[in-house]
């Protein structure tokens, strides 16, 4: 049997979120918004989708956004390390102008969906295997009744739903990215149908203005007048 409904969640916000400095597997923890996201979000994610099964990447962001989401439903999360986000090599920690500066072929390449080998950032097509067999592991070991919730990281996520829909990751732009603490939903197909899993739902989050999340719980604070 395999699970019949997978939730696949985005961490909570980090300071490298909040520079826009590419993480992939640097191990940067949640800051102050990021906490409140989890929060927030898990009380979301709660009142839609309760986990039979709760995995998560193995990296700080990813496992306290897990432990959030997991205490709100009483499901312990388990760590599996092939859901951390994809890695990025020497541009991990940099900005997309510091990449552009540095790497000026590669930074263009990559923005045109090419892979940023020289950088030594891994292959889009094993950050999606790895994804595809973990999710795949996890949710055959449940019942068509159950939910598995899979925590992970923005660009790990969106090749894994490319894979899970039978698409090319190292070809396909299709699917934007998510949010943090956005999540997809899919749905198991009937037996034997192609693809195996059906997408649902695609960044789907808390119900905050885009700007009241990114800004956290103090967005509607006036400033203080000395």
């Amino acid at each position: 049997m395999t699970a019949g409904t997978l939730v696949l969640l985005r961490h909570a916000r980090t300071a490298f979120n909040a520079a826009l400095r590419l993480q992939g597997q640097s191990d940067i923890p949640l800051d102050d918004v990021g906490r409140w996201q989890a929060e927030q979000g898990a009380k979301a994610l709660a009142s839609a989708h309760r986990a039979t099964r709760v995995v998560t990447s193995d990296l700080g962001r990813a496992a306290d956004t897990a432990r959030a989401y997991g205490a709100a439903v009483g499901v312990e999360p388990t760590y599996d390390a092939r859901l951390r986000e994809r890695s990025f090599g020497e541009w991990e920690g940099l900005t997309g102008d510091e990449i552009a500066v540095r790497w000026p072929e590669q930074h263009a390449a990559w923005r045109a969906g090419e892979e940023p080998t020289r950088a030594g950032a891994e292959a889009k097509v094993d950050v999606a295997a790895r994804m595809l067999a973990a999710v795949t592991e996890h949710a055959d070991a449940l019942e068509r009744e159950d939910t598995l919730v899979v925590v992970s990281h923005g660009a790990a996520i969106t090749l894994a739903v490319t894979a899970l829909l039978g698409l090319d990751p190292a070809a396909w732009r299709g699917i934007s990215g998510l949010h943090n603490v956005h999540w997809s939903h899919l749905h198991r197909s009937a037996p034997a149908a192609v693809p195996a899993w059906r997408l649902v739902a695609h960044n789907v989050g808390a119900g905050f203005p885009l700007d009241e999340w990114n800004a956290g719980p103090d967005w509607n604070l006036e400033p203080v007048s000395a």
